[in-house]
């Protein structure tokens, strides 16, 4: 392992070095790539200098255990054990350091809610989901953007799209994707029982141009009078935008602006992370067929929360964790679920680094079973 860390040290002062460049520093396009790359590895060049300290330390203080006088050995001793102990959890750091990162982590995402069973129920659910989303968006002081939104009557949430932009927002919002099931007594519910409701969450990363190319050729596009309340202007024109992906048949629609340049840009924006996806899942299908034997494929078929309300209890049923703290998570206090998910997820991720059976070269991702 050292033998890497040593390369990577070297590139990283390489990388230093030539930010101080005039050449470099006249060209933008070249600080930005550079000091991108630079950052990249700037945690993992500063856990290995730092372990490279201290083990330079404990070879100065294993000297002292030589010594004759009883006193000095015992120090010498306490201080060797407690060097051992920070080398050791800075080498498991590093090795976590040099897992594969996702490469999506950084990408912003599209946040696609659906009520499932349940019926006006599970729309009111999805509502308080897509809240949650929200406020914990704000703790981050990540964008929301909703593109398209179908209402319920009793001011549930059908269907909800929205974009959500910031730094890093893919790498926390990445385990929320699945069936999220409520256990409740519904505001509808006359005699008091309790009902059980699903809403589905998809959490998608968003697709630059360059990671999909689609064609025009490949497009069907129709536009057609909005429907629905809107403001002036929305049910009047020919602003709706319906798209249909020919090769794989998904069709996007967008009307809740009232220009069709901006429900189209929008459609695309959705088409383009949806079909993003599809190359990514089979992209990991591989490593997903070596994953059987461990907890939780993240498909979003499967159940990965429950939030009862008589207990006021959530439970991730992938990783086994469950909380008392309702309220604060409906809030959108995410971020010890989002520390517990990342913290399962790599500790599998760095137990499938030991097994030579692991498809190389992949990255770590969401979709982990044990």
């Amino acid at each position: 392992m050292n033998t890497n860390l040593d390369a990577i040290e070297k590139r990283f002062d390489e990388l230093t070095q030539r930010l101080m460049d005039p050449a470099v520093s006249s060209n933008p396009s070249e600080i930005a790539r550079i000091g991108k790359e630079r950052a990249e590895i700037e945690p993992l060049v500063e856990k290995y200098r730092a372990m490279k300290k201290s083990e330079a330390e404990l070879d100065g203080v294993r000297e002292l255990l030589k010594s004759d006088d009883p006193s000095m050995r015992d120090m010498a001793k306490d201080e060797a054990a407690g060097l051992e102990a920070r080398i050791g959890a800075l080498r498991d750091e590093i090795t976590e350091l040099l897992l594969p990162r996702d490469r999506n982590d950084g990408k912003n995402v599209m946040l696609e809610i659906r009520g499932g069973a349940g019926g006006e129920e599970s729309a009111l659910f999805a509502a308080e989901l897509f809240r949650m989303y929200n406020r914990f968006a704000e703790t981050h002081r990540w964008k929301v953007e909703t593109l398209s939104m179908s209402v319920s009557g009793l001011k549930g949430i059908k269907e909800v799209i929205a974009q959500i932009s910031g730094k890093d927002v893919y790498s926390h919002m990445k385990y929320e994707s699945g069936v999220h099931r409520v256990q409740r007594v519904p505001d509808t519910e006359a005699s008091g029982r309790i009902h059980t409701s699903t809403a589905t969450v998809a959490v998608l990363p968003e697709a630059d141009e360059v990671d999909v190319k689609i064609d025009d050729k490949d497009l069907n596009i129709d536009v057609y009078r909005a429907g629905g309340p809107g403001g002036q202007g929305v049910n009047t024109t020919d602003s709706a935008v319906r798209i249909t992906h020919t090769p794989t048949g998904l069709v996007v629609v967008c009307q809740d602006e009232r220009s069709q340049h901006k429900n189209k840009a929008r459609a695309l924006k959705i088409l383009r992370a949806r079909l993003f996806e599809i190359e990514r899942e089979k992209q990991d299908s591989a490593i997903r067929a070596q994953r059987r034997s461990q907890v939780g494929t993240g498909d979003r078929s499967e159940k990965i929360r429950t939030y009862n309300f008589p207990q006021s209890r959530v439970t991730d049923h992938r990783i086994g964790f469950t909380t008392h703290r309702l309220a604060g998570i409906l809030d959108g206090d995410l971020d010890e679920l989002v520390t517990q998910c990342r913290t399962f997820f790599r500790a599998e991720a760095l137990k499938e680094s030991d097994q030579p059976s692991a498809v190389s070269g992949q990255q770590s991702g969401t979709n982990t079973k044990k």
